[in-house]
């Protein structure tokens, strides 16, 4: 139990929840299909891992190559990075990627490759963000800390005037931050709370891990290509990998949550939210490009964010077809389903939601 943390109310008058678990499951057993990843899953698996790795050893391999094609291979890296945690991290560290807890283990570890903690997403992810998604104070991912301005709840400086000018510059800082701060801030913070996903850890397991997973992580993206390569190329490849997969995770997660239709809601005097947790979902969650083919595959499914948030222990794969129940039972209880066509349209509306959070509340009002 989090303490001071809002509660869902448990009755659902609509019973939309219940009907569409009764849809969800039925359309899993009358196909004889499992829940978790499957064949596709796995190749793709091979793909991101591919993405991220070929170009490092090719680097190493073939240290005389043109600086402008190592910049290249640095991107094309950190496409690969983004990828590993969106299909198979996350997937893993949710418990979809496979029916098997020790296969789901390894996946979810890939994150230490990825300069993060498993112990520290799990609690941000698992436990803040998709029990208590998009409420202030409560869900991490709406803080920024001072440079951007989330959520009208969030104190406003007049710096954030020109925040939809800078944000997409700098969400590409986000896993560089994890590797170098946000790791060891967390941890102390998550244990000081008593925070877990799971099984209650051992404090100074967790931290003995956390340094020796950091000693680990830069010693094979920094030092060993240091190693063979000229010490500045090494740096500005990693920074270039990271600034990459810190720019296309952050969009991906912000334009789910940080949209004008989605909302921010804050629980009564008793500390109760309006809504149950399944309903509450669908007021702060939205999808964008569902029809984009591409755009499904490399993003593990995370633009069909609703389908996800109500369903984090299906694996990926499966919730476009998820998608066609929850749409419909929305509809027939007359709930929200937000959806942007194309992710054009879903990035724009974001900017637009950032410049109107960015002006000085009292002229917004």
């Amino acid at each position: 139990m989090i303490s001071n943390a809002p509660t869902f109310p448990r009755h659902d008058a609509l019973k939309f929840f219940k009907i569409l678990n009764a849809r969800v499951n039925e359309y899993f057993k009358e196909n004889n299909i499992k829940k978790t990843g499957n064949w596709k899953l796995y190749i793709k698996t091979a793909i991101m891992f591919s993405l991220l790795f070929v170009p490092y050893f090719v680097l190493l391999l073939i240290p005389t190559m043109p600086f402008w094609l190592h910049l290249i291979l640095s991107f094309v890296m950190g496409v690969g990075m983004a990828g590993v945690g969106m299909n198979v991290m996350h997937d893993g560290n949710h418990g979809s990627y496979s029916t098997k807890p020790w296969v789901n283990k390894i996946m979810g570890g890939s994150i230490y490759i990825l300069a993060g903690n498993v112990y520290n997403w799990q609690v941000q992810h698992n436990v803040l963000h998709h029990t208590y998604t998009n409420i202030p104070g409560h869900d991490e991912d709406l803080d920024a800390g001072r440079i951007i301005r989330f959520t009208k709840h969030a104190k406003w400086y007049s710096f954030h005037r020109f925040q939809q000018y800078y944000a997409l510059l700098a969400y590409g800082l986000l896993t560089i931050n994890w590797c170098l701060t946000t790791d060891f801030k967390q941890m102390g913070v998550y244990l000081k709370r008593k925070l877990y996903y799971g099984t209650q850890p051992n404090p100074k397991n967790l931290w003995t891990g956390l340094v020796i997973s950091k000693i680990i992580y830069f010693s094979f993206w920094l030092i060993v290509p240091i190693i063979v390569l000229s010490w500045w190329k090494v740096l500005i490849g990693f920074f270039i990998m990271h600034y990459t997969a810190g720019l296309i995770l952050s969009i991906i997660f912000q334009l789910a949550h940080v949209v004008e239709e989605t909302e921010n809601p804050t629980p009564n005097e008793l500390n109760e939210m309006d809504n149950t947790w399944a309903i509450h979902q669908l007021y702060t969650t939205t999808n964008f490009a569902p029809k984009n083919w591409l755009l499904n595959y490399y993003t593990g499914g995370l633009n069909h964010q609703i389908e996800h948030h109500l369903y984090p222990h299906i694996s990926h794969i499966h919730y476009g077809k998820i998608a066609e129940f929850v749409k419909q039972t929305a509809k027939e209880c007359n709930l929200p389903y937000f959806e942007y066509k194309t992710m054009r349209s879903a990035v724009i509306a974001h900017i637009k939601h950032l410049k109107d959070l960015g002006i000085k509340p009292e002229i917004a009002q």
